[in-house]
């Protein structure tokens, strides 16, 4: 195998690590309901935290309350 093939696969191991590393949507709003209690999901956006992405998701709480749960993209961390 040549230099370009093992530049190849190279970027497709780091490729394939980092999308399996990223916290999906779905997934964002699953991690939020379950720190958060139970509600329901009004909306979930991807925004920036300074340089990092984050999943911005809004709930509301079985009391009636709204909130806003913030999923690190990379770790699934919810604060």
């Amino acid at each position: 195998m040549g230099k370009l093939g093992k530049m190849m696969v190279v970027m497709l191991a780091l490729v394939s690590a980092v999308a399996l590393a990223a916290v999906s949507k779905d997934d964002a709003a699953a991690i939020a309901l379950k720190s958060s209690g139970g509600g329901r999901v009004l909306s979930v956006d991807k925004v920036l935290e300074g340089n990092k992405p984050v999943w911005r998701v809004k709930i509301v709480t079985s009391q009636g309350d709204v909130r806003a749960v913030f999923v690190d993209e990379a770790t699934g961390a919810a604060r």
